[in-house]
């Protein structure tokens, strides 16, 4: 099991992360931030430090960048077949079994029955590690393990209903902070206390334990919110700065409608029908395939690089072993290359297919040089490189699908893009890695990812061809057409500033 696969998964956007623009068609936000008393602006600061503490806290596992050579070690002396073909693949189930459940009880509960969940499932993972000796025991070790990734969007959604949208875009980027700091702090504590105190796997483990009974303390002092998303809106208030959201307005027609009773069913329905229509918007298609497809392949070398790693580099020396400091290192990394990527401005309706199919190239590439290298260092190296192309692409995409939609259609339709992408990568895993599969060995796996992402490499570049082939086209019938007499020189300049405009 890898060690950082919650941390991306919480790296990816949540339904109500929508203000982070990489783009320059970002629009200013229509209205400003009122003015609050000193009181209730105190209690605001108070409660957004301790949701930041909370996500800090609740990051700390040092154990959990070793989980995969604790299980192969003589502690615990699994084989690789059965780590890799028995144990890890019940991760990908879990996660596709409870996604859906946990994303409509997350709002229905008003979120804290969710984290509650979540802080049980974290405790039951590092018992299940410490206590439990046997496959049936580990499986349901990733089980719950997928029970936590399931509930993250709990956290997310939290402080939406706890703030006002005004102070939203800053609590948000104070808890993403957080999060990420938690994530740095707990891989480097893990990779000086193995490296330096000769700490033992089984001794992580227990440290991971105790931090995870304290954050089940810190989620049990957490205020529940009275309003939620869909389920407990309180429709008396516009909270999108005095319009109507779009659940609003649907359940307005709805009650117009005479269908008081059942309303909630009714408005899920009728949004998910408006996600269908989304999809016409090409770059919001483009982007939302992008996610399910390089999603699912990017997880599934996120739950199995720590195999491959064990496969180059046995685990002897438990001291040599620097899987926390690859994770602490691609984390801050991965965070660099998402913030640079909020400072690219190009033409994306025009440029997007090329983007995608390079950086897919370079993940291709880079899946090829891991699994045929012999050095741990290099595949570490290109490890840190393909998750960090891969949160370079997160930002942006975050905005593309997000900037012309409601909080509720954003939040269906990045669930409905992770459902797809939790079942296709679930198929893979049956096909695969499964046991009841082909039960391939990680080297023949890897081989599979690498082809997989050559094939999506393929396809973009070739559709970035057709889009600037098409553009070029379009653009000379634009400039055969007669100019109108008495218009000429104001048409020109147009032209110049639209010329001006692309090269930008």
């Amino acid at each position: 099991m890898e060690s950082n696969k919650e941390e991306d998964e919480k790296q990816d956007p949540q339904p109500i992360e929508l203000q982070y623009s990489p783009v320059e068609e970002q629009q200013p936000s229509p209205t400003e931030e009122p003015k609050t008393p000193p009181a209730e602006q105190n209690e605001w600061k108070f409660l957004l430090f301790y949701l930041c503490f909370y996500g800090f806290m609740t990051q700390l596992r040092p154990g959990e960048s070793f989980i995969t050579p604790f299980l192969l070690s003589p502690e615990r002396n699994f084989t690789k077949q059965q780590v890799t073909n028995e144990i890890t693949p019940v991760l990908s189930y879990s996660y596709m079994a409870v996604l859906v459940p946990v994303f409509l009880l997350t709002d229905y509960l008003r979120y804290k029955p969710v984290l509650i969940l979540q802080s049980l499932s974290h405790i039951s993972v590092w018992l299940l590690l410490i206590f439990g000796a046997d496959v049936i025991a580990m499986q349901f070790m990733e089980f719950f393990y997928g029970i936590t990734m399931a509930a993250r969007v709990a956290y997310s959604s939290y402080i939406f209903s706890l703030v006002t949208p005004a102070k939203y875009q800053r609590a948000a980027g104070y808890s993403r902070s957080s999060i990420l700091m938690g994530v740095f702090t707990s891989s480097v504590l893990g990779q000086l206390l193995l490296t330096f105190a000769g700490v033992p796997f089984q001794t992580l483990n227990y440290i991971s334990l105790g931090f995870m009974i304290f954050g089940l303390i810190l989620t049990l002092l957490l205020k529940r919110p009275k309003r939620s998303l869909f389920f407990n809106k309180d429709f008396s208030k516009h909270v999108n700065g005095g319009h109507p959201s779009e659940l609003q307005k649907m359940t307005s027609e709805t009650r117009k409608g005479g269908l008081c009773s059942g309303w909630r069913e009714f408005v899920i329905v009728r949004m998910l029908r408006e996600v269908k229509e989304t999809f016409r918007h090409p770059q919001l298609r483009l982007w939302s395939l992008w996610w399910i497809f390089n999603s699912a392949g990017y997880y599934l070398i996120l739950y199995y690089v720590q195999i491959l790693w064990n496969e180059i580099y046995p685990t002897i020396d438990n001291r040599k072993v620097y899987n926390g400091a690859v994770d602490a290192v691609s984390t801050l990394l991965g965070a660099i290359t998402s913030f640079s990527a909020g400072y690219l401005k190009i033409r994306w309706s025009l440029w997007s297919e090329l983007v995608i199919g390079l950086v897919t190239a370079l993940q291709a590439g880079l899946l090829i040089l891991m699994n045929t290298t012999s050095s741990i260092w290099v595949c570490y190296a290109a490890y840190v490189l393909f998750r960090s192309s891969y949160q370079f692409l997160v930002p942006i995409a975050i905005f593309q699908i997000a900037s012309s939609l409601s909080k509720e259609l954003c939040a269906l339709v990045f669930g409905v893009n992770t459902f797809f992408a939790t079942i296709l990568k679930t198929i893979i895993t049956i096909i695969i890695a499964d046991k009841r599969g082909l039960a391939l060995s990680i080297h023949l796996q890897f081989y599979v990812y690498f082809v997989y992402f050559t094939l999506l490499a393929v396809v973009y570049l070739g559709a970035a061809v057709w889009v600037i082939g098409k553009y070029k086209h379009d653009e000379k019938k634009n400039k055969r057409k007669p100019l109108p007499e008495n218009n000429t020189n104001e048409t020109a300049m147009t032209d110049k500033a639209t010329t001006s405009d692309s090269c930008a």
